[in-house]
């Protein structure tokens, strides 16, 4: 897909207002680590919420739902939408908790939570095992994304060319062939991409990120959907893509001998078992982990139980508790509702086009890679006019993502590791400037790390497993004064042994199942170490205890022995508005998405009926909220 010179001018100038942006917020992100990393506390609930939606939406996301539909038919993307849950719960429960403790990091909260050298080992290791290990395999995955775009887009190789090898003894550390597309667009994100993102996001510190993300999403969602309507226009519209998928259906059932469900719907086909290994749908297995444990026992980013990462970031950026709720509940409804349509609607155009059995024009490329599709079907259908902006666009999903973990990352590397450790006595300007640094190594490790994963799938499947098992004390920490310190150290260590562990062992079934098999074993066992370590060591102290009731204020079930020590605190009592606000939210999203989708597919009247019951969800909680408190001391009481 050649691209003219007005592509590369778009392309040129959607990189040079990044660069500006950088640029205009460095005199003010500059100055101290609360400018840098969580911009002075003074964001609006819109751009902190559209902030955490332009980075979930990064370049990786497209093709993930593309090969998910490609396999797994539109269920498929219950693997993502089940953190609805989660997300929800981080809204109404705790997204006011964050805020009000006012602290730079999710990580900080260990040492003000626990105490001694348990807590400031958790401390280290968290900075450690989240600002680098997890970090460089999102960044990782997330390369690798675009990597696969470019390299589609480049085209196949030119001829077989000198090779270029680093190794450390037997084990080849890079890898580089002379006219492999693959290897041009590693080059290209590593040493191109990647850097340029290091520099603005240095420059710019969160501001920067924050107003970049914002014309980043605008950018990036107004191209998908430019690019669905036009795949959908050229296939012939919706009922021309249902018939084609119908033929599809037939035509591989025949061609294989699998069982085949319709890859048109919502739910999963449970008439074919517990363990089924039908294509186009999700086995039972897996419903039942994403709906029954994963979601609240998984630590993944954008999703944590409890809130965290990213998320969290933001939440402490906003300028008050209102406008933290308001934050993550836009970002809630945008991400899991409004979002989702136009990366499946072209996934299904890149199943009904390249599918090896009965498509149009069956794509061997696709079947050896089904996440590719969606930049097929951008090279085939896209017109030489709109190319330059879809580039833009996926530059922008990458970057935008590229940006928020490095600053994110970082963020734990200088506030949690570096000035807690090894240097706390040092000026702002000296942090600044260290973090600045991190940026850098980071960058270069999640080069190396893209260079050495398989796929996206991968980069997703280790995280929600080494993950597994930690979300409920993650949760509980808020509720419950009898988690400490060991609970959460056992937790995080217990599920990355676990983990490996688990990934040597066989396990019978396809790649859904043993994910499935392997994560509940995982969540299971974990939550039962976990248990145990918090039984058989002491609590933590009652002084530190205390502070923490007297600065988060949670509510008073589970701290109730703390509380009658604290009588002149108005004790919350929320449970119940909250969990009714997270039902109402629950459905007010699901109910959405499903209207959109049904309206996508000219079904008309039951997409209007979810939409009005979405929408009453919706007024349900603006006056549930209004009556109860944007904060959640509103309406409390003495003991």
């Amino acid at each position: 897909m050649p691209l003219t010179t007005t592509d590369w001018v778009v392309i040129i100038g959607y990189l040079l207002i990044n660069l500006l942006i950088g640029i205009y917020y460095r005199r003010r992100s500059s100055g101290t680590t609360a400018e840098f990393f969580i911009s002075g506390r003074d964001v609006s609930w819109w751009l902190a919420g559209t902030s955490m939606v332009a980075t979930t939406f990064a370049a990786d996301t497209p093709l993930l739902v593309t090969g998910l539909v490609a396999s797994q038919g539109i269920a498929g993307n219950w693997l993502w939408w089940n953190q609805c849950f989660t997300g929800m719960l981080t809204v109404f429960f705790f997204a006011r908790y964050w805020r009000r403790a006012e602290i730079m990091t999710d990580v900080e909260l260990t040492e003000l939570r626990y105490s001694g050298k348990p807590a400031a080992f958790l401390r280290g290791l968290k900075a450690i095992y989240l600002g680098l290990l997890m970090n460089c395999l999102i960044l990782g995955w997330v390369t690798r994304a675009m990597v696969d775009i470019i390299s589609v887009l480049l085209g196949p190789a030119i001829a077989p060319g000198k090779v270029w090898e680093l190794a450390l003894g037997n084990h080849v550390l890079f890898h580089y062939t002379l006219g492999d597309p693959h290897h041009t667009a590693l080059l290209i994100c590593i040493f191109v991409l990647i850097p340029f993102t290091g520099i603005y996001t240095f420059i710019g510190g969160l501001w920067g990120v924050l107003v970049t993300d914002l014309f980043q999403f605008i950018l990036k969602m107004g191209m998908v959907i430019i690019l669905g309507w036009i795949a959908v226009s050229r296939i012939g519209g919706i009922g021309a893509l249902t018939l084609r998928l119908s033929i599809v259906s037939a035509e591989t059932a025949k061609a294989t001998g699998v069982a085949v469900a319709d890859p048109l719907a919502f739910l999963p086909d449970f008439s074919h078992g517990f363990t089924s290994e039908a294509l186009w749908t999700i086995p039972l297995i897996s419903f039942v982990l994403f709906l029954g444990v994963q979601w609240w026992s998984s630590w993944y980013p954008g999703a944590e139980p409890g809130g965290g990462g990213y998320v969290a970031q933001r939440i402490f950026s906003a300028k008050d508790e209102k406008n933290s709720l308001g934050a993550t509940l836009w970002f809630n409804i945008a991400h899991y509702a409004l979002r989702p349509w136009p990366w499946i609607v072209t996934a299904l155009v890149a199943l009904a086009l390249y599918s090896p059995h009965g498509g149009l024009t069956p794509s061997e490329a696709f079947a050896n890679n089904h996440e590719q599709g969606y930049v097929m079907v951008l090279r085939d259908f896209l017109p030489p006019a709109l190319r330059g902006l879809m580039v833009a666009a996926f530059l922008a999903a990458f970057m935008s993502t590229i940006g928020t973990q490095l600053n994110w990352g970082t963020s734990y590397l200088v506030n949690d590791f570096y000035r807690r450790f090894l240097a706390k006595n040092s000026s702002e300007k000296h942090y600044v400037n260290v973090g600045k640094i991190f940026t850098v190594i980071l960058v270069l490790a999640s080069g190396w790390v893209s260079s050495q994963l398989v796929s996206i799938s991968t980069g997703w499947t280790i995280v929600l497993g080494i993950g597994a098992g930690t979300g409920a004390v993650l949760i509980l920490r808020w509720y419950w004064w009898r988690i400490n310190a060991w609970s959460e150290i056992v937790a995080t260590i217990g599920a990355a042994v676990l983990t490996f562990v688990l990934a040597n062992m066989k396990f019978s079934g396809n790649g859904a199942v043993v994910t499935a098999k392997t994560t509940l074993i995982t969540a299971a066992v974990t939550t039962i170490l976990w248990l145990i370590g918090t039984f058989v060591t002491k609590p933590e102290p009652q002084e530190k205890l205390i502070s923490f009731y007297r600065r988060v204020h949670p509510s008073i079930y589970g701290w109730k022995p703390v509380a009658q020590l604290c009588p002149e605190l108005p004790q919350v009592r929320d449970f119940g508005a909250n969990f009714a606000n997270w039902f109402a939210g629950v459905v007010m999203v699901y109910c959405a998405l499903f209207a959109i989708g049904h309206m996508v597919f000219h079904r008309f009247g039951f997409g209007l009926l979810l939409a009005a019951i979405s929408a009453a969800a919706g007024l349900f909680i603006f006056k549930n909220l209004s009556r109860q408190g944007w904060s959640t001391l509103s309406g409390t009481e003495h003991s």
